[in-house]
């Protein structure tokens, strides 16, 4: 996905690429502190509030040391790459462009000071990305970090359901799994566990993991999902997975066997099970609140019925925290259309639109088939959930798919400088006269 990396000149330093004499060069490894900046962004994008938790937190603590993790990343990155080599792609280039209509519409302060305070959130957390696209070569190191991170979190939500069940299942979020040691709400919740499973069913059928440590990460996280009640992220799990495997039948076995042992499992499942099945979808709603996802409809309506000024519609009314009246919008393009207008719909649009160009373009491999399952579960996820306009872990998934997406840097040898020999005047003087 990204372009032609942009170099601080021929050598940068003690971290340019090297080569013994008469070798060919090296493509230069990436650093383990890399791993950590991407573990900081995806601590800052758990956000502040979410359900009740054991030990009551207060949220201007958990602010802090989220947004602590935002700056340490930026830090730690700008250390990393003082030389500021980055790689000029289409992704992080209207992810940029974003910061516009953000920095526009938050400047009016409708929403209060808190708009710049997301935006320069957003700015970070863009800067952030830039600095470690150096590091981005189409490999799966940032698949692996990616799950780690995640699965980690999960951790502290299967711990959370031990300590205190009463805590992490309350009623008030109708007996659903959450976060009971960081307040964590079921979707995020469902949204994590749908990435990691997708992810390592992709790095199994690729024979990059093998089948026990894919099942220890499989089998505890889908019960987990299962306990969230999540539809959406159900739903962008097996459809996002259906769309990268067909990826891969053409040129993978295993890819084949997968995807036919799957539909008829499904196939089997769905029609012996089809009643509880049905019952964890409704969740003990009534089929009007289902007709209308949960009351969400309500809130559309009345979002696109509000009257707004011609410079509100075209750059929104500054970043907020993603609701109108007092309830939470649950859409991305809805909440990108309030907070930044129709120019930031045009750009996340653009941004799923090149990101799935992109991937259709690339020969079939299981890099591009993580990509793609990466772009459909956000793309699907996008119309229950809001986060594609600010620094959220959807942004942060579209970044791993732009990673993955990315051409691998050619290795540039070490350049050695001639020095000029010193010309000695005496000399050249006596030279002259004879």
């Amino acid at each position: 996905m990204g372009g032609t990396p942009v170099r601080g000149g021929p050598t940068d330093g003690p971290d340019a690429t090297t080569a013994r004499p008469g070798t060919a060069p090296r493509a230069e490894a990436t650093p383990k502190a890399v791993w950590i900046v991407w573990a900081l962004l995806g601590l800052n994008t758990l956000g502040s509030a979410g359900a009740k938790t054991i030990v009551r937190l207060p949220r201007s603590l958990i602010q802090m040391a989220t947004m602590g993790a935002l700056v340490s990343a930026f830090a730690l990155a700008l250390l990393l790459n003082l030389r500021l080599r980055i790689r000029a792609g289409a992704f992080l280039f209207l992810l940029t462009l974003l910061l516009v209509p953000s920095l526009i519409s938050s400047l009016k302060l409708e929403v209060g000071l808190g708009a710049l305070f997301r935006c320069t959130r957003l700015a970070i957390f863009v800067g952030t990305l830039w600095l470690i696209s150096r590091w981005w070569d189409g490999s799966l190191t940032f698949v692996r970090t990616h799950i780690r991170m995640y699965y980690a979190v999960l951790w502290s939500v299967a711990a959370g359901l031990v300590i205190s069940p009463g805590t992490a299942m309350p009623e008030y979020y109708g007996g659903r799994l959450v976060g009971a040691l960081w307040p964590l709400t079921p979707p995020q919740i469902g949204q994590y566990s749908a990435v990691i499973i997708g992810l390592t069913v992709l790095l199994l059928l690729g024979r990059r993991t093998t089948g026990r440590s894919a099942a220890m990460i499989i089998v505890p996280t889908f019960v987990l999902l299962a306990m969230t009640h999540t539809r959406t992220a159900t739903i962008g799990l097996l459809a996002g997975l259906a769309l990268a495997i067909c990826s891969l039948v053409l040129t993978s076995a295993a890819a084949r066997r997968f995807f036919t042992r799957a539909l008829v499992c499904s196939t089997v499942a769905a029609v012996a099970f089809a009643s509880a099945l049905q019952t964890w979808f409704m969740r003990g709603q009534s089929k009007e609140n289902f007709s209308n996802l949960t009351g969400r409809a309500k809130v559309w309506d009345a979002l696109l019925t509000q009257p707004r000024t011609i410079p509100e519609e075209a750059f929104g009314i500054g970043l907020g925290d993603k609701s109108f009246g007092g309830l939470p919008i649950d859409n991305s393009w809805l909440a990108v259309y309030n907070e930044q207008g129709l120019v930031g719909i045009a750009l996340v649009a653009a941004i799923l639109i090149v990101l799935g160009g992109v991937a259709l373009l690339r020969p079939p491999s299981l890099e591009r088939a993580c990509a793609i399952f990466l772009i459909s579960y956000v793309a699907i996820s996008s119309y229950t959930e809001a986060g594609l306009g600010d620094a959220s872990p959807y942004l942060l998934h579209l970044a791993l798919a732009a990673s993955l997406l990315a051409t691998p840097a050619e290795a540039t040898p070490l350049t050695t400088l001639v020095v000029p020999r010193r010309r000695n005047p005496r000399r050249d003087r006596k030279r002259e006269v004879n």
